[in-house]
């Protein structure tokens, strides 16, 4: 029971972040009858897109949604005071583990000279290299070890978020929703707006005691 107590977030955040791989598993052939094949499962999917599109889809949006919702986690402790630091470790790993997928689709399919091809895959592709070191050091060994450089390393995260809108932009005008949420996001974390909720959170706390 201690074990589920202390780890109640990481689990909830696992199941969420592994329930789309059911739709994923669906989308791909794999096959052990003369070794590992892993082939796309034709007209796997209706609404006008082939398989391949649609995994695109699938595993890109759930991989910039993991990323918005690590960033909204400081917002939402500096509104509601509510701060669980390994629970955005684990949102973290998911956005990680996430944009990984979506890469080894994109190479699976078009190969990995055609991340060089144009400007918005490149910065997907940059994204994710800032995202390899964040995702292994995303644990309580490393921030012990790291120290003060821990919070400098995951602060890269920042800039893969910056690249990763940019590369969703060039593809689809949905990242709008996405970059109003961490632009919100980011307003509440400036000093004065900060310090304003954080005086309205004990001005309710003591107005309740």
């Amino acid at each position: 029971m201690n074990f589920l107590k202390k780890n109640f977030g990481w689990i909830i955040v696992a199941i969420l972040a592994s329930l789309p791989l059911l739709v994923i598993f669906k989308m791909i052939n794999v096959d052990f009858s003369n070794g590992l094949s892993v082939s796309f499962a034709e007209n796997a999917v209706g609404n006008g897109k082939t398989t391949v599109e649609m995994l695109y889809h699938v595993s890109g949006e759930f991989a910039i949604r993991w990323m918005t919702a690590v960033l909204t986690c400081t917002p939402v402790f500096i509104i509601f005071g509510i701060n669980n630091l390994f629970v955005r470790q684990a949102m973290g790993i998911a956005t990680a583990i996430w944009s990984l997928i979506h890469f080894a689709i994109f190479t699976a399919a078009e190969g990995f000279l055609e991340t060089f091809s144009q400007v918005n895959y490149v910065l997907g592709f940059i994204a994710i290299l800032i995202l390899i070191p964040l995702l292994f050091t995303s644990n309580r060994k490393s921030m012990k070890r790291l120290k003060k450089n821990w919070k400098k390393l995951q602060s890269f995260a920042y800039v893969a978020v910056l690249l990763s809108l940019i590369h969703v932009a060039i593809l689809d005008k949905t990242w709008m929703i996405y970059a109003v949420i961490v632009g919100l996001g980011f307003i509440i974390r400036i000093p004065v707006v900060k310090n304003k909720f954080v005086i309205f959170r004990k001005n309710k706390k003591i107005a309740n005691s």
